[in-house]
């Protein structure tokens, strides 16, 4: 890493324990508040890519045979170096991304310091699970005997990580720390948008003692970096978190080299509100799609369902909520709702509000690039609430990924749940209701990998993971160390 006058971070590719400089020269990483350059990112070549997934290949033969024990304590050493510094962290995380202060240090970067130490713990959960015996009868296989056998979890190998620009410190720590854990190596392919912290994670677990090549990582603008790092020939699994059109072009690459794959893809959360619920927690929860990374995030209940005896009562309570959120600087006190990750993203975003009005919605708060001091410049996008809205509407249908919310009225539990599933999402849903056991009954029958019941919290031991076009295989918790391994079955004669 060089620091130019002006305070700009000009970054190295990190292959094999040695940082590189890129073959492809660098580019701008943007603050999306601002619009200034933070920094600059390398652009690794193909051949830059590769090298890293060999470095990582060649690694993998010593680190999958260190002792659990060592492989605990660099990822122990590494959350604290993480912890310490929190703030400068905090601040390069607040700049690439546009989160506000208290997202970018409680959300991002002590989420990330968390995800190490769990997984410091983790790499010292059993790995063996032992079978029961088996009788054999004598005949071709050989004598009869009693067989003992155990499933052994063993590393997969080299594991590539593609991670999303939404949260730039936890995305990346719930992929490395378990794949390190289980005795993998990784090759590391952030976002475009905000890679920085990245490097900043990398120069911790350098400092920690993970030795070289166990973690490369190469960064680029262009979707051929990615690509290299998918059909790189030394890799044997992609983890990627991202959207669904991407997800399937690296899952027909991976299914064609019969890669294994872990896959968290887009989301179109359903929040089923009932005429019994506490509307005030409803609003709480399903207001945080406007605020919490200005919406991009994929388990927002951004597809809210009312029934119609709340219905109107919904959606003035969230017309009121959205009135006070604070939009502007994230360093700024007070604020709520910061920009989106560029440019590009709040013109998606805003072309989706006005093709909600052409199919009809009612905008009710919102629907213009929000005006004020200090937003002449930034991607900000103003909060804003959609109602009257049908199944049938786009925006109903696809993934916005911006601070947007739409609302859809329905008549009884049997419609409600209908609504729920007709999506091609199922990462996570929502159950407002004063009738707890009606919305156990109602979780059983959504089809999503997830299910908050009165509550947008998560269980972080809880497996995580989508139905649909939602994703492959789940995360989190142990979860996360099943994904990363391979079973081997060793059997024996007693």
């Amino acid at each position: 890493m060089t620091h130019t006058g002006t305070g700009e971070i000009t970054e190295r590719l990190y292959i094999g324990g040695e940082w590189v400089e890129p073959d492809g020269g660098h580019y701008p990483v943007v603050d999306p508040a601002t619009e200034e350059v933070v920094g600059h990112a390398p652009e690794a070549s193909r051949a830059q890519v590769y090298e890293a997934a060999e470095a990582a290949r060649e690694a993998f033969a010593t680190w999958s045979r260190t002792k659990p024990e060592e492989r605990a304590a660099i990822l122990d050493r590494a959350a604290d170096l993480m912890a310490r510094d929190a703030d400068r962290n905090t601040l390069l995380a607040r700049a690439e991304t546009g989160a506000t202060t208290a997202t970018a240090r409680g959300m991002q970067v002590a989420v990330g310091s968390s995800r190490f130490r769990r997984y410091a713990r983790g790499a010292l959960e059993p790995v063996e699970q032992a079978l029961p015996p088996q009788i054999n009868e004598a005949g071709p296989m050989g004598k009869a005997g009693v067989f003992g056998a155990v499933a052994v979890r063993r590393p997969v190998g080299v594991v590539t990580c593609i991670t999303s620009y939404n949260n730039p410190w936890a995305n990346p720590a719930g992929k490395i720390a378990p794949a390190l854990a289980m005795g993998n190596t990784v090759v590391v392919k952030p976002a475009p948008q905000d890679p920085l912290s990245v490097f900043a994670m990398t120069r911790a677990l350098e400092e920690a003692g993970v030795p070289a090549g166990v973690v490369n990582v190469v960064t680029g603008s262009a979707p051929a970096v990615g690509e290299a790092a998918v059909d790189a020939p030394a890799v044997d699994m992609v983890s990627f978190t991202g959207s669904t059109a991407v997800g399937q072009a690296i899952g027909a690459v991976c299914g064609r080299q019969l890669k294994r794959q872990l896959m968290e893809l887009g989301g179109k959360g359903a929040a089923l509100v009932f005429d019994d619920a506490d509307l005030d927690a409803a609003m709480m929860g399903i207001g945080t799609t406007f605020s919490f990374y200005s919406g991009q995030i994929c388990t927002a209940p951004t597809r809210v369902l009312a029934q119609r005896g709340i219905y109107e009562q919904l959606v003035e309570k969230l017309t009121a909520y959205v009135g006070f959120l604070k939009v502007g600087d994230p360093a700024a006190r007070g604020t709520v709702v910061g920009p989106v990750i560029s440019a590009a993203h709040r013109d998606r975003v805003e072309s989706y509000v006005e093709l909600g009005r052409k199919e009809g919605a009612r905008v009710v708060v919102g629907g213009e690039r929000p005006a004020g001091p200090g937003l002449d410049r930034g991607f900000y996008v103003a909060p804003t609430l959609l109602a009257d809205c049908t199944n049938e509407m786009r925006v109903v249908r696809e993934e916005i990924f911006g601070p947007v919310v739409v609302v859809v009225p329905f008549d009884d539990e049997e419609e409600g749940v209908a609504l729920a599933n007709d999506s091609d999402y199922g990462l996570i849903d929502y159950v407002w209701s004063g009738d707890v056991a009606r919305a156990f009954r109602i979780a059983g029958r959504l089809r999503a990998g997830g299910v908050g019941i009165n509550t947008i919290g998560r269980n972080m031991e809880a497996p995580f993971g989508g139905f649909k076009k939602s994703g492959v295989g789940r995360d989190v918790g142990s979860y996360a160390l099943h994904a990363y391994s391979e079973l081997q079955a060793v059997v024996w004669p007693g």
